[in-house]
This record gives C-alpha cells, sequence and structure tokens, in this order.
C-alpha cells in the first residue's frame, strides 16, 4: 500500500460538510480483496480489537487494504478520545487505487493518525507487533497539546450553537469570531474590547487595590515592598498574619499566605522576588477562596476554590498520596483537563513543614493535609459551585471591581467566611482582579453545576439574534464566473456596502485589489472574511480550490451556478466526467444555509438537477421563461429571471421586476447572449439579498464591461476602424458562446488569436479550433507562456489538428509568443474587420494591447 498524496480539506468539501483528510492510496493486487490475505483481518483485530467493520461502500465493492486505513485512522482518532465520526473509501477509475477520507477534528491529529493506521496495517501484514497503547497515548498527547483549552473551548463552543462561524487564527487560543466588519476576537478569555490599560491595572496588584479602596469595595491593607527586611517591617506594622505576593504576577506564582514569622517572611519574600523585584505585604483575611466571574456588569459564575489537599490512609506517605491524586485522568499538566495536578514542590514542602509533616510523613487514616495556602486550580486546587448563593450586595461588590478597574470580562478573588451575606458584615475582602480569568472552575467545577460562562460571553459580543456573519455569495459554473461576480459585487457596492471580492484576476476590498493572480480558493476567501473593512463577499469559487481545500466558509447566504460544461480541467484530480465535475460544483449548493438561495440556470440540466441539493430557496434563470422548469417553478409560487424580448425579468407568483437590456451595458443592448444570462444570475443573487430594486437597475446601467473592469471579459477597442475583442475564453463551452455574441457582429473579415492551456484533454484543445474554424477567416495560433506539463509545441500540434476540416478558415500563422501574434493580427487589420483575442496573460495582453491602440 502507497499512500502517494495528502489533502487537508479544511472546509466543507466533496465528502461532506466535515473537516478531513483526504489520501491517495495505491494497492497491488494483493492488497485490493483482504479477504485473499490469509489471516490479515483477524491479525488487524489482534492489535487494535476496536477498529470497527470493514466494509466496502457498495454490493460490487470489494475490501481492500485502503478501507483497512481507513478505518484504522478512524478508530485511531475515535479512541484516543476525538468525536469523529465520518470516514469513506472510493475506487478510482485506475484499478487498485482509491480516495480514503477520514475526519479529524484537530489537523496535526489527523495527519499523525493516518501514519499510525498505516504503521498498524504493515503490522498486521507482516505479522509485526504494534504498540496501540503507545499510539493512542501519542495521538492523545498530540490531541491535548494542539486542541483548545477548557476555557477557550466553551467560548467556540457557545458559538457553534449560536451558528456564528470562528477560525482559529493562531496555534494558542486567538480566535475569530463572525466575519469582515461584524468580526470579534478573544483570546483565552479576553476580548479585542478588553482594554490594554486595564490589564496592565489588574497586573498592578497595588494599584488595584488603591482603586477599590477608593471605589468603596473592601480590600485588604498593605503597602509595596522591595527587600526582605522591608517585608518584615511591613509585617509588624500591620500585627497579624500577613500574605506575601509578587506585584506582577498571576496563577497564584509566588503567594504565600497566613505567615508570621520573621523567618516565614524573608523566605516568602525571596520566592515572591523572583517573579517580580516589588512585592506586596498585605493583611492576611481568614476564610474561604472564592472566585467571582463578571462579564459585562453582571455577575455570571462563583466558586469556592479549596487548596491542593490529600488525605491520609495511615498507610502511604504525603509523596505517594500525591502521586496518587495526580494519576487522576481528570488531572493534567496544563489546562486542557479540568482540574490540575498538585504541584510537589519548594512551597509545597514549606506549606507541609508549617503543619510539621514532611515528604515522606505518613498521616493518619482521615487526616486533611493541605499542600498549599491558596487555592488556585493551576497549581491543584479543586473548586466548588457556589453562584447560587451570592449574596446580591457582594455581587455588586464584584461588579464594581470589574467595573472601576474597566475589564469586560474579570475575575475578582474575593476572601470571605461565606458568599451569603455581603463583605462588610464578615470582614472580608477583593484580594485581586484578574484579566484573562481561567474559566473551568465554573464550566466543570470539582462538585456542583457547570455554568455556560462560553455563552454569557458570547452574549456580551454578539446581541441576541446577531450571528456574526456578512452577505456572501459564492459563484460557480464552469463560464461567466468572474463576470458574475464582479457585476454582483457592483450591486452590493451601489447599495453602499464595502464589498470584498475574489476571483481568477485577484482579491479586492472596495475595488482595491490588495492581491494578484488566480485567488478563486478557499485561502482568498478566508482572508477576505478576516478583513475588518468588509461588509459583504462575493466569492468566485473555483473548482480547484474546492478538491484541494474545501470551501474556505462554512456556508454562503447565495450560491449561483451559471453553467457546467466540458473542458473544465476534465482528466485532473480523478474528475473524468461532466457528471463529476458537476457535483464538485455542487458544494457550493449544498452549502447554503437554511434561510438562503440557490441560483441555478434552469437550461442546463446538470445545473438544474443541484436544486434539491439546496436547504434553502432556490431560483431559476434562464432566456426562454417557456421552458418546463421554469413555467413549473413559478407556478409553484418561486423565484424565476427570464428574458422577455428586449428586457430581463424577475418574477415571483404575479409580482415582475422589469429591467430593459438597454440599460444593461454589459449585454451590448442584448447582442451578447452570455452576458444576458451572466446579468440574469447577478439579478437573482440581488434579489435573494434584498437589495432595493433602484439599487440593482442603478448597479447594471452603471457597470462597464471595459478592461479595468472586467478584464479579459469580452472587452471591445476600436482599432483604425476594427473591432478588437479581447478576452479569457479558454475552453470549448466558452469558445462557442463567443462565436455566437460575435456572429451578431458586423465584419468584412474575421481573425482570431488563440493558445491553448496544456492542462486540458486533447480532445479539449482540438475542439476549440475545430469550433473556430468554421467562423473565423484567419487563426493565428500561438505558444503561450506555460505549457502546464506539455512537450514544447504539442499544444500547437492539437490545436492546428483541430483545424483539418475547417469549413471557413482559409489562411492560419503559428507563432511563438502571445504578444507577436497580437502584432501579427493587428498588422493584418483593416477597417470593417474584426479580430478576437483569446488572451492567456490577462493583464499582460490587455496592456499589450492598449498601447498598440495608443500608438494609431
Amino acid at each position: 500500500m502507497d499512500v502517494s498524496r495528502i489533502r487537508v480539506l479544511r472546509g466543507p468539501n466533496l465528502w461532506s460538510r466535515h473537516t478531513a483528510i483526504e489520501a491517495i492510496v495505491s494497492c497491488p493486487d494483493v492488497e485490493r480483496a483482504i479477504a485473499g490475505i490469509a489471516g490479515f483481518e483477524a491479525r488487524l483485530r489482534e492489535r487494535f480489537p476496536k477498529i470497527g467493520f470493514l466494509e466496502a461502500g457498495s454490493k460490487n465493492e470489494v475490501v481492500s487494504m485502503a478501507h483497512a486505513l481507513e478505518m484504522a485512522a478512524l478508530g485511531l482518532q475515535s479512541e484516543s478520545g476525538c468525536p469523529v465520526t465520518f470516514s469513506r473509501t472510493v475506487p478510482t477509475l485506475e484499478g487498485g487505487v482509491y480516495q480514503v477520507i477520514v475526519e479529524y477534528t484537530e489537523e496535526e491529529v489527523g495527519r499523525l493518525a493516518f501514519q499510525l493506521a498505516q504503521q498498524l496495517c504493515q503490522a498486521a501484514l507482516d505479522d509485526q507487533p504494534f504498540d496501540l497503547a503507545g499510539a493512542l497515548a501519542s495521538l492523545q498527547e498530540l490531541d491535548e497539546d494542539v486542541r483548545l483549552g477548557p476555557s477557550t473551548g466553551s467560548i467556540v463552543q457557545a458559538a457553534v450553537m449560536r451558528g456564528i462561524p470562528f477560525r482559529r487564527l493562531t496555534s494558542g487560543s486567538m480566535v475569530q469570531f463572525g466575519w469582515g466588519s461584524r468580526q470579534r476576537r478573544i483570546q483565552a478569555a479576553e476580548t479585542n474590547h478588553t482594554s490594554a490599560i486595564a490589564e496592565s491595572i489588574a497586573q498592578d496588584k497595588d494599584l488595584t487595590k488603591k482603586l477599590l479602596n477608593a471605589a468603596g469595595v473592601p480590600v485588604p491593607m498593605g503597602r509595596v515592598v522591595s527587600s526582605a527586611e522591608e517585608a518584615w517591617a511591613a509585617t509588624q506594622e500591620i500585627a497579624g498574619p500577613v500574605v506575601l505576593k509578587p506585584r506582577d504576577g498571576n496563577q497564584g506564582k509566588g503567594v504565600a499566605v497566613n505567615i508570621t514569622a520573621r523567618e516565614q517572611v524573608m523566605a516568602a519574600f525571596e520566592v515572591a522576588a523572583k517573579i517580580c523585584s516589588e512585592v506586596i505585604v498585605e493583611r492576611y483575611l481568614p476564610g474561604h477562596d472564592f472566585r467571582l466571574l463578571v462579564v459585562g456588569n453582571q455577575l455570571i459564575a462563583a466558586a469556592r476554590r479549596d487548596p491542593p489537599q490529600v488525605i491520609g490512609d495511615g498507610v502511604r506517605t504525603i509523596s505517594q498520596l500525591v502521586d496518587q491524586v495526580n494519576r487522576d485522568p481528570l488531572r493534567g499538566d496544563g489546562h486542557a483537563t479540568s482540574l490540575t495536578k498538585i504541584r510537589f514542590d519548594a512551597i509545597a514542602l514549606a506549606t507541609l513543614a508549617k503543619q510539621n509533616y514532611a515528604a515522606d510523613s505518613i498521616p493518619q487514616q482521615g487526616v486533611r493535609v493541605v499542600l498549599r495556602n491558596n487555592a488556585n486550580l493551576s497549581t491543584g486546587g479543586t473548586a466548588t459551585d457556589v453562584t447560587e448563593d451570592v449574596h446580591p450586595e457582594l455581587a455588586a461588590r464584584a461588579v464594581a471591581a470589574a467595573q472601576m478597574v474597566g475589564l469586560d470580562i474579570c475575575g475578582v478573588d474575593v476572601v470571605c467566611n461565606n458568599v451569603h451575606q455581603p463583605l462588610e458584615e464578615q470582614e472580608g475582602g477583593v484580594v485581586e482582579v484578574n484579566a484573562a480569568p481561567g474559566l473551568r472552575m465554573h464550566i466543570s467545577p470539582s462538585y456542583g453545576k457547570g455554568r455556560a460562562v462560553g455563552a454569557a460571553i458570547m452574549s456580551t459580543m454578539f446581541a441576541s439574534g446577531d450571528n456574526g456573519r456578512i452577505p456572501l455569495v459564492a459563484v460557480a459554473g464552469t463560464n461567466g464566473k468572474t463576470t458574475t461576480v464582479r457585476l454582483i459585487a457592483h450591486l452590493l457596492g451601489r447599495k453602499g456596502l464595502r464589498v470584498g471580492m475574489t476571483n481568477s484576476d485577484g482579491v479586492y476590498i472596495e475595488q482595491q485589489r490588495i492581491d494578484t493572480g488566480d485567488c478563486s480558493g478557499p485561502r482568498s476567501a478566508r482572508n477576505v472574511l478576516m478583513h475588518p473593512d468588509v461588509d459583504a463577499a462575493v466569492f468566485e469559487t473555483a473548482r480547484g480550490g474546492i478538491l484541494r481545500e474545501g470551501l474556505g466558509f462554512d456556508r454562503c447566504d447565495v450560491a449561483v451556478v451559471t453553467n457546467i460544461g466540458m473542458g473544465d480541467h476534465l482528466g485532473l484530480s480523478y474528475i473524468s466526467t461532466v457528471e463529476d465535475l458537476s457535483v464538485v460544483k455542487r458544494v457550493i449548493v449544498e452549502n447554503v444555509a437554511p434561510g438562503g438561495h440557490a441560483i441555478l440556470n434552469a437550461a442546463d440540466p446538470m445545473v438544474a438537477s443541484m436544486a434539491k441539493s439546496c436547504t434553502g430557496s432556490v431560483t431559476f434563470f434562464a432566456h426562454d421563461f417557456h421552458h418546463p422548469l421554469m413555467t413549473t417553478h413559478r407556478a409553484q409560487g418561486h423565484r424565476v429571471v427570464y428574458q422577455d424580448g428586449n428586457a430581463i425579468v424577475a418574477a415571483k407568483g404575479k409580482q415582475e421586476h422589469r429591467i430593459l437590456l438597454q440599460d444593461i451595458p454589459l449585454t451590448r443592448n442584448g447582442a451578447i447572449g452570455f452576458q444576458i444570462e451572466n446579468a440574469m444570475a447577478s439579478i437573482a443573487a440581488a434579489w435573494a439579498l434584498d437589495l432595493d430594486w433602484d439599487v440593482i437597475r442603478a448597479g447594471l446601467s452603471t457597470f462597464i464591461n471595459d478592461a479595468a473592469t472586467a478584464p479579459g471579459r469580452f472587452n471591445v477597442f476600436d482599432y483604425r476602424g476594427a473591432t478588437l475583442i479581447a478576452d479569457y475564453g479558454h475552453n470549448p463551452d466558452a469558445i462557442q458562446a463567443l462565436v455566437k455574441a460575435i456572429d451578431s457582429m458586423p465584419a468584412k473579415r474575421r481573425s482570431v488569436v488563440i493558445s491553448g492551456a496544456g492542462d486540458r484533454r486533447d480532445i479539449d484543445i482540438r475542439h476549440q479550433t475545430e469550433i473556430l474554424g468554421d467562423a473565423f477567416d484567419q487563426v493565428i495560433l500561438y505558444q503561450d507562456q506555460c505549457q502546464r506539463g506539455r512537450a514544447d509545441g504539442e499544444v500547437l500540434g492539437l490545436l492546428r489538428e483541430g483545424l483539418q476540416n475547417a469549413r471557413r478558415t482559409t489562411s492560419t500563422e503559428e507563432i511563438n509568443g502571445e504578444f507577436v501574434a497580437i502584432d501579427t493580427a493587428l498588422s493584418h487589420l483593416a477597417p470593417g474587420d474584426l479580430c478576437l483575442i483569446l488572451v492567456d496573460q490577462v493583464e499582460e495582453a490587455l496592456a499589450h494591447i492598449a498601447k498598440r491602440i495608443a500608438e494609431v
């Protein structure tokens, strides 16, 4: 078994809506049916008993080694705790070659699972041992390392429940919610509205106390010291038990509590000073440690935190008891688990010494031994939910503390006997205010009910009913995609929206290009959705990006499919037929939001059949209103857009909106049929987005299809009285549409300049010149800059073959180089002639044409 290619599908894709790993797996003859490999399945199950059922996808299909790999990769992830359920193995047209697709939740974990699955299958094949426990441990360890921690994860889960899209921006805990101008960002439990000044204040514990005291919030008094002697002096001034802690610290690091003796104070100062040179000495408040979580202006959750401790059994030492507690699977080394392992360090040993214990002491049965005097979960403490017990006045003090510091999400640490009474009645106080507070003690406390703190944070970031999304249109098809994308973006811009657009020319934000080249893939789409100045997005969605990585979004409001034609990269990536291609293009329709719309070409049977895959509404468009699908759809009360003589009509039931073709410059007064189709699709998309009809009409009338607005899309020029048309048509269907459009344009003599893309099938390259040979008097062939895997001259040879039976062409030339070919064609032109230039390097060729026109 050979795995030749692995793709990571990060968005909805050809196979499912799940993120998935897709691998191309080649199996030799003996591995195409594992039933023929004596004892293989038994050995596989012996090494991995929970591998699941090895089943083929259809009755005629045989279970191969690729199927075993699929189930192993899925099963290993599942057994390691990853919530994955989807997998599939699909045989290709090549014998013994399969596409294996397995869902993942974390990309790195999915990749590792594939590697381990290969090792497992090979071990079973060779009857060699396989370390299942080690494999699962490595997957679990990696998953814990790369997945979001419980705090951030709870916020993300709350967003998912509300349908708010999210994207992880770093390998850490920075996450974007929403799209474009509606986006918000978090890092752990901080939002993009969390003030840097407020965070700085919270870090400065002395300043925090001064501000809280000024606001009337009870705080323990004390002062900042910078030496051990000064710390002892401050302790004597307080004349009671004290707490020492770094002025700038977190997670309870360097904190010592309830100490009175000089040697304790001196030692505690040295520990705290390692974290911050300035140390706070303040009065020790007796009582329990409580954490109150304030979000916005409300108390959302409260927990009593107890210090790490063990209970003696009269047999084991304290060190052994700690080891036993730390073996609890709920305890981990960081924040990925609900509890943290107890630290058995110098502070723990010092705390034991105060109780007259050492690490090897054996406490009696039932005796409680405290390992630390502070109760932070990060050092091994536990939490008990007390949210419903908090007195309203105590809650108000916590909210006042958060607002005085200026934090929108705030953890307020309170020491008091209980939360049933106001602080003033029990001499309690606020000892600390925390930015980016840990949430796991509230999400999954050690005891009591978990609180929906993630949902509370989401509610402060997005109002009720706000899903953080911007209008999103995805456009797919064989021809007309780029023009349709540009026109829809133009219509949205007329509404006053700042539009982000991707197409095969680049990425545009408010008509300014910020990236160049073919940007019709998912990466460019994601970049637009990250841009803070985008109010609406329109994406050209090419087949290559869908196959390579899936969609760059989870769902769209409008999906437009223009047509499905021959020659659109058939034969690549196992897409061999037009039917295969339609399945790829259908992905955007399958991922229309429930309240969204699919805009489908009723005259194209493959496009029209996509309607049944749409979870939203469907609008059909076609030139012919009498097409049976159009009349039936309208009769059922649905939307249709069609051509009626000299107008485009958008209709639903008896409601009609009529736009004259003469008011749509793109169509050249209705002379260009394929541009009428592009206009109809764009009108239907704008209608689906509830644009006002006056806005739609104004947008259509101001969209000029020139080289600046839509480069390479039927750009018309005048050259010495001859008509030049530059177009990026590069497949037989596009060329057929161009020929049909040009037929309506008068010309004394017609010529065409053409090359061919080497990554098309031979039949498609020949077919282009077969069409042109019946429509043009002269054909100039040129070899373009990139042959895309073809030998030198091979594409020209195929184009030449297509002209062998030409019915009109009487003159042909072969030129090496696009610009030389253009100049050659221009030199032959006379007034009244027409020349179609099928450009390869769009911008460069248009600039060259403009230069030649300027020289006239």
